[in-house]
């Protein structure tokens, strides 16, 4: 199965990057822009601080005033707290559009993943796509919120400070014009190296999360098979897969970190030694020197929140590149089948016509091949066949969850290619073995039949589903939460909460996809007499492993390895004595036997 993993892996360079990232708060730019401003006059108002120390300095030491001493000291206090209240003021509207974007940020991507094809999620992990949505969302919060007001603070810093020390003393100033450099380039150097490998660790937690998803939306499998240990194990190693990549990127970030940690601690050193000779000399005063030294300073801490943060924003590109690259994938109405001017209706026959229908998935291997038939309005066709003859993937065809690779499906005489996706859908229900509720009450979960339906409408639905009995009977009726999946409830009870819904709903055409297979006997005929009121007067289409089930519809259909091999009446193909008469026979051995 194709995996996240096997997305395009291109780096984009790292400025286009953040471009895509902080063109996501355009829609906020009048505070974006405020904040920046207010951040930009705070680290200014701090670039002041060593010229005043400077003089507070030179009134103790040389000219030894004391009002002008009070004087400097009060002024220091002002400017303490007029770049607290600037840098607050920033900082809060940048946090706020960082949080305002991420949520956008996270609706915008969940809309898009609403909107892609089944074939797309055939295609991927959903503990890979949970984590798009939390893990790598999270990454790009701290670019936005995190880092920005850092990068406007450290440029002011570093810019300032040099263009100060230049002023105060140039000479001194070469001392950390030799260091930048190098810096800059170690940068660069570690830079690509650690962004790599934060796209790594995304994708090594990606899997993570895929495994811990899978697994524990599928804890009865695992229990019942005793896989406890088998499941841990496997958690473990990816886990500790993800440990071995991010050990490796930590090992890089503290090399760079430390590396030019100690370089500008060698240059506040040399920085000393000079200045010391420079004030001996009498060239420089001891406020200077003092001030000199806290920008030296101010910039060996810049340069180190500098290779700090290029670290994080490596990371946070990382991650949005994979979010971007989501963000790119087709939706479904994207294509060349989903045309403005595409048919619409209002209601429909379900006449419903088959042409020459091939199929094959991404592998190439054919599964339908060139079937023809047609289904009446209102008729119940009934499929059947071994496990792998194409009958689900026939059924998933229908409502164009994927799309024929050769040949055509028809309802009412109109191509489903040209038929509006969602107004297509509004007319089939589709009724699968394996029913979904979600971790809601029953009421909600048969409400999704008809989102505006009255109370009357979801009781009544439920009644005719055979289940208003047990929901009554539940401690807060129709209101009882039944647990993730419908945990909650016997698989009965899953199927007939489904056919309520899907009564609620009122379709023209009716898929059934081996619905009662999975049942005891009571439960079977509970749940089939709800289908057979679901099916009255609705062209159906029904997948039946038991063929007892089956044997009223207006016609069978038996396919082999994707074919059409027999179709006629239960009787019809009892008298062929073929394959149908084969399976019914085996089928009724069996029940003679048990």
């Amino acid at each position: 199965m194709k995996g996240m993993n096997t997305e395009r892996v291109s780096i984009k360079s790292l400025l286009e990057t953040l471009k895509d990232i902080f063109r996501l708060s355009l829609p906020y730019k009048t505070r974006f822009f405020s904040a920046i401003l207010l951040v930009v006059v705070g680290s200014a108002i701090w670039l002041t601080v060593p010229l005043g120390l400077r003089s507070l300095l030179d009134a103790v030491f040389e000219q030894e005033n004391y009002a002008l001493l009070n004087k400097l000291s009060l002024g220091l206090i002002g400017l303490f707290l007029s770049q607290a209240i600037f840098t607050f003021g920033g900082n809060y509207h940048i946090e706020w559009v960082g949080e305002r974007v991420i949520t956008d940020l996270r609706n915008s991507i969940y809309a898009h993943l609403q909107k892609l094809s089944f074939s797309f999620f055939a295609n991927r992990r959903l503990g890979e796509l949970t984590s798009r949505l939390s893990n790598d969302v999270g990454s790009i919060r701290v670019a936005l919120t995190d880092s920005l007001p850092q990068i406007i603070t450290i440029s002011i810093t570093m810019i300032g400070s040099v263009s100060l020390m230049v002023v105060l003393n140039w000479r001194l100033s070469l001392v950390i014009f030799l260091t930048v450099p190098v810096v800059t380039v170690a940068t660069r150097f570690f830079g690509k190296k650690i962004r790599a490998l934060s796209k790594n660790v995304q994708d090594k937690l990606a899997d993570t999360t895929a495994i811990a998803e899978e697994t524990l939306s599928a804890i009865r499998v695992v229990k019942s098979f005793t896989r406890e240990e088998y499941e841990i194990n496997r958690y473990r190693q990816a886990t500790e897969e993800l440990f071995a990549t991010s050990r490796h990127k930590i090992v890089l970030t503290q090399v760079f970190w430390a590396g030019v940690g100690l370089m500008f601690m060698g240059t506040l050193v040399m920085i000393f030694w000079y200045g010391g000779r420079e004030v001996l000399s009498a060239r420089l005063s001891a406020g200077d020197l003092v001030a000199f030294i806290v920008y030296a300073l101010n910039i060996s801490r810049s340069v180190g929140q500098a290779s700090r943060l290029y670290t994080a924003i490596n990371t946070a590109a990382g991650a949005s590149e994979r979010l971007f690259e989501l963000q790119q994938e087709k939706i479904e109405q994207d294509n060349k089948f989903n045309k403005k001017n595409s048919y619409s209706r209002k209601t429909i026959k379900g006449r419903v016509e088959f042409d020459q229908l091939c199929f094959s998935y991404e592998d190439g291997k054919q599964v339908l091949d060139t079937l023809s038939f047609e289904i009446n309005d209102g008729q119940t066709v009934a499929l059947v066949g071994e496990s792998g003859a194409g009958k689900t993937t026939l059924l998933n065809l229908i409502p164009r969850f994927f799309n024929p690779t050769k040949g055509e499906i028809r309802i009412d005489g109109v191509s489903v290619n040209d038929w509006n996706l969602n107004n297509l859908r509004s007319f089939i229900s589709v009724v699968p073995q394996e029913t979904h509720l979600f971790g809601t009450s029953i009421y909600e979960n048969i409400r999704y039949g008809k989102m505006d339906a009255t109370k009357t409408e979801i009781e009544q639905a439920a009644f005719d589903a055979n289940a208003h009995e047990f929901i009554t009977q539940m401690s807060d009726g129709y209101q009882s939460l039944i647990g993730e999946k419908g945990v909650k409830l016997s698989g009965g009870q899953r199927q007939r909460i489904a056919i309520a819904r899907a009564i609620l709903r009122n379709p023209s055409i009716l898929l059934l996809d081996e619905a009662t297979s999975s049942l005891d006997s009571v439960s079977e005929r509970q749940v089939q007499q709800a289908l057979e009121r679901l099916m009255e007067n609705r062209t159906t289409l029904v997948i039946a492993h038991r063929l007892s089930t089956i044997q009223h519809a207006d016609c069978i259909l038996v396919l082999e390895r994707g074919k059409l091999v027999e179709s006629g009446t239960h009787e019809e193909l009892l008298y062929k004595e073929g394959i149908y008469a084969n399976l019914y026979e085996l089928q009724f051995s069996e029940k003679v036997n048990i």
